[in-house]
């Protein structure tokens, strides 16, 4: 072989590809997304064209063939199958985080456990307290929820200022914010169980946990027994979306051949690709080299837990399509006609104190009752005025706030109601938290 290594030309599509690259990869740029698509649902659903807005979302769609097809509105099925995926990509960020993040040891999750509770138990409290008895009484679960995107891509805005250990703790509150949601969707929001269904739930569980002790790796193999077991809770009466949960939880998450033995491996492996080259010879040709090649290959997969490989191929996917998507679908609100909403109602009232006082008040209250009684301790670099930061951008409850509610009310007008809580207060919840830790960074800069 040529000891000069010779750099290839670049293709042309990786360079167009590149600047996509860099867009995917930012994190502020899904939250920019969601908002844009909020904004246009809420234009589209007020214009002329309204009606264009109603009758999309309710066409019909059907899957699968004669008596097994299922046919739901498209609404429907961004709200119960695409959701589903989020919330598989939910359950493997709470499985990471609970086997190795900020959740696996309790000093660590103390705080970020103790701010959650506070952010849901708080919140719950203002509205139940304002739609007790009331034809709202239902959405009480409404305001307990944080966007981790909306919040995390805010954060992202202020850059490489914001201390690790803030933004570890903003996405641990989070995880368990979406664990408290799930509970309560699965508990609260479900309809008449069917038990037939339910037990083929069972047994599609019984069978991904022998997949997982088996050391099945295949995607393919999970996806089948996953889309099995969406069909079976569709039909049990629990929501669809807690499917993508417990799908997460039985994705394995251990590796075939640890570090130190792919290091050993891979070293061996390309030494054998080099000694096995010939001057002027094609790739294509050798076979010892792409032996080589494909046992290199082979052993990157065994090192990688199949949890994270998943994790990081639909993350783009679920920002930049799942819940954009959802977004357009479910933040359309006529402000005019038979289901406009009421401003000054007691949702909109009760979903507004919720987000903007519950949620701050309950996150920086819990967070100082833990420090204080000796449970927990505030972490590195971070004072009590970025946790004050971050409890505002607790409040932006957007997507799992939308969500809730579409589960909560059948009525058109208390739906919308509360969609109108929901948006004007994570938007002024969102500005707030970035105001007051664009300030706190810039103060802690200056006393550098």
């Amino acid at each position: 072989m040529n000891a000069r290594a010779e750099l290839l030309p670049v293709p042309p599509i990786v360079r167009l590809l590149r600047p996509l690259h860099g867009f995917l990869e930012n994190k502020a740029i899904g939250g920019v997304l969601l908002l844009l698509c909020a904004a246009v649902a809420l234009a589209w659903a007020n214009s002329p064209w309204a009606a264009s807005y109603e009758a999309l979302w309710r066409t019909p769609f059907t899957v699968g063939p004669g008596a097994a097809a299922l046919s739901k509105p498209l609404l429907l099925w961004v709200n119960d199958a695409l959701m589903a995926v989020f919330f598989f990509v939910v359950g493997l960020e709470i499985k990471r985080e609970i086997l190795v993040g900020e959740l696996s040891s309790p000093r660590q999750a103390a705080l970020p456990i103790a701010a959650a509770v506070g952010g849901i138990v708080v919140p719950a409290m203002l509205y139940i307290l304002v739609n007790a008895g009331g034809p709202g009484a239902a959405g009480w679960g409404i305001p307990m929820a944080t966007d981790i995107a909306f919040a995390l891509g805010i954060l992202a805005l202020l850059g490489s200022r914001v201390p690790l250990a803030l933004t570890v703790f903003l996405t641990a509150l989070a995880i368990v914010d979406d664990i408290a949601a799930v509970l309560v969707i699965a508990l609260f929001y479900t309809a008449q169980i069917s038990w037939g269904a339910l037990a083929v739930a069972a047994l599609c569980l019984v069978s991904l946990a022998a997949m997982n002790r088996l050391g099945i790796r295949w995607p393919l193999a999970y996806a089948a027994a996953g889309v099995v077991l969406w069909i079976a809770v569709l039909k049990s009466g629990i929501h669809a979306t807690v499917a993508g949960v417990l799908l997460a939880f039985f994705i394995p998450a251990r590796t075939r051949i640890d570090p130190e033995r792919f290091v050993r491996e891979g070293r061996e492996l390309l030494n054998h690709f080099e000694r096995s080259g010939r001057e002027g010879a094609q790739l294509l040709t050798n076979e010892e080299q792409l032996a080589a090649l494909h046992a290199l290959e082979e052993a990157s997969e065994d090192v990688q837990p199949p949890l994270h490989r998943l994790e990081h191929n639909l993350h783009p996917w679920v920002g930049f399509l799942v819940m954009p998507l959802f977004a357009l679908a479910n933040a359309g609100v006529a402000m005019r006609g038979e289901a406009s909403p009421d401003v000054a109602s007691p949702v909109t009232l009760g979903v507004i104190l919720g987000l903007l006082i519950g949620k701050p008040v309950g996150i920086l209250l819990a967070s100082w009752l833990a420090v204080r009684a000796g449970m927990a301790d505030l972490p590195a670099r971070v004072s009590w005025a970025g946790i004050h930061g971050a409890a505002w951008l607790g409040g932006i409850g957007f997507t799992m706030s939308l969500f809730i509610g579409g589960l909560a009310f059948s009525d058109a007008s208390l739906l919308a109601s509360a969609k109108v809580g929901i948006l004007a207060a994570s938007s002024v919840a969102g500005i707030t938290g970035y105001l007051l830790l664009r300030r706190t960074l810039a103060g802690l800069e200056r006393g550098r």
